[in-house]
This record gives C-alpha cells, structure tokens and sequence, in this order.
C-alpha cells in the first residue's frame, strides 16, 4: 500500500492545519493509521491514531485537545486537523499504517507514506 500526505505548510502560532493521509488501498489488517513527527535532530514521535471504522480514537498528550483525527466513510484517507499550532509543532508529519489498534511505536506500522512538512512561526 502506498501513503500519500499532503497539507503542509508554513503557518503562524494559532493557525490551524489540516493535514491529509491517502492511502492506495485497503492492506489486509493494517487498517489503523496514525500519524507521526519529527522535528529537526529528535525522534520520530507518535501524535494520534485512528482504527478503521473512525470510532476508536488516541491522540498524544501533546496534542490532545488542539489535534483531531478523523476517516472518510471508505476509509482510504485519514486527516489531521491541527488548531492552536505552537512553534514546538513544527516538524516533518509522517502517517502510517499498522495493525495493531494500541500502537504507538514507530517499529509497529508497517506501510509509511513520505512526510510533509509543518513550520510553525512564533
């Protein structure tokens, strides 16, 4: 399966961002996608997931409350809705996709589309 993010851009703090995920089809179990970040010389971190049907959310504490993640009916795209955006947000956004509906790490998804990328300006 292919990814595909889109959404990026330059904002300033307090804007808001809606990210986008494609997916090229359905993977037989690797219905759970998230997306991840990395900022400049840090490790890739979890920032939300989201199970197939759209009903089984779970966000990292650094986003919840600002960040929402939700599917479209047939379920091939995911987005991120990304409000009140800080400096500290500032990093490439990747989204993957896995099999586990309690994933969190990185090494858990299996499919990875290429990042896009988020500057927040203070």
């Amino acid at each position: 399966v292919q990814l595909q993010a889109s959404g990026g851009g330059l904002v300033q703090a307090g804007d808001s961002l809606r990210l986008s995920c494609v997916a090229s089809e359905r993977t037989s179990g690797n219905d759970i996608i998230a997306w991840f970040r990395q900022a400049p010389g840090k490790e890739r971190e979890f920032v939300a997931r989201i199970n197939w049907s759209g009903v089984a959310t779970y966000y990292a504490r650094s986003v919840e409350g600002r960040f929402t993640i939700s599917r479209d009916r047939a379920g091939n795209t995911v987005h991120l809705q990304m409000n009140s955006l800080n400096p500290e947000d500032t990093a490439v956004y990747y989204c993957a996709a896995g099999r586990y509906n309690r994933a969190y790490q990185s090494y858990e998804y299996n499919f990875w589309g290429r990042g896009t990328q988020v500057t927040v300006s203070s």
